[in-house]
């Protein structure tokens, strides 16, 4: 088993288990592309799985939208399609791939959810159909990809930025294909929005989470003591709280065991293989 310090995948995913609790249902699909997919995929099921063996035994880990608890020990790689073989023939508790299986989704049984685009603004609104004007963009994206469920009927949105910069973190997306908290609050009820958005904003360099009456996202904390001189270099809208802002904290010995030795110990889901 791997020795050493935390690494940032590593501290990323045990942040996020400890925000899960017993009995949730938690979903995240599949991206491609290596820092998306560690971010939008791998980052995620690493957080699930360590949760069920903390505290949350009783977490359903729903991989696709149809593959229920899967066994990841089994992987040797990581599926790079929703319907790959791989996946398919993975064991897990239970598989829904007809209808009316995927009408769940909209029966509010979700408790939280993974999303990445290409933009993320102040408000927590997403962006993965277009660059520039959408009658005539710069480039065309691949769609909104179920991030309109995701951001209005989960019960609450991780977004997994693998990349901060000023091009992905940008005052106002081209194209809302996940909507945040444009106006708090109140903005999301005058859209008929009374459930769910966005809970943090992880990238490799810090969370956020949400002043939600404001409609604004704030730091949580940063990764390295060094990003407080970086991160708003990064960042394309304006950020209150730097200084003040805590280095997030590390897993703890017990929970980088089991993420080393248990959860992940061919190194595929947290980028180490």
């Amino acid at each position: 088993m791997r020795t050493g310090p935390a690494t940032i995948a590593e501290t990323i995913a045990a942040q996020l288990a400890r925000s899960f609790r017993d009995g949730e249902v938690g979903f995240t699909g599949l991206v491609t592309g290596e820092a998306a997919t560690l971010y939008g995929t791998t980052i995620p099921l690493a957080a699930m799985l360590l949760a069920r063996r903390m505290h949350a035994p009783n977490l359903t880990v729903l991989l696709a939208g149809w593959s229920h608890n899967p066994d990841l020990s089994a992987l040797d790689v990581v599926p790079d399609s929703e319907f790959d073989a791989v996946l398919r023939d993975l064991p897990c508790d239970a598989q829904a791939v007809t209808y009316p299986g995927q009408i769940r989704f909209k029966r509010g049984d979700i408790d939280f959810g993974f999303s990445s685009g290409a933009q993320v603004d102040r408000t927590g609104c997403l962006n993965s159909v277009c660059i520039g004007d959408y009658r005539k963009p710069k480039v065309r994206l691949v769609g909104p990809i179920l991030q309109p469920e995701h951001m209005t009927i989960f019960g609450r949105e991780y977004i997994m930025m693998p990349h901060h910069t000023r091009r992905t973190f940008v005052d106002k997306v081209d194209y809302v294909s996940g909507v945040g908290y444009p106006g708090g609050l109140a903005g999301r009820a005058a859209l008929g929005l009374r459930h769910g958005g966005p809970e943090w904003i992880v990238t490799p360099h810090c969370i956020f989470d949400f002043d939600r009456e404001g409609g604004r996202a704030r730091l949580r904390s940063i990764h390295r003591e060094e990003g407080r001189a970086t991160i708003p270099e990064d960042t394309g809208f304006a950020l209150d709280g730097i200084e003040a802002a805590p280095v997030t904290e590390a897993p703890t010995d017990e929970e980088l065991r089991l993420l080393r030795g248990t959860v992940d110990p061919k190194g595929i889901l947290l980028g180490r293989a």
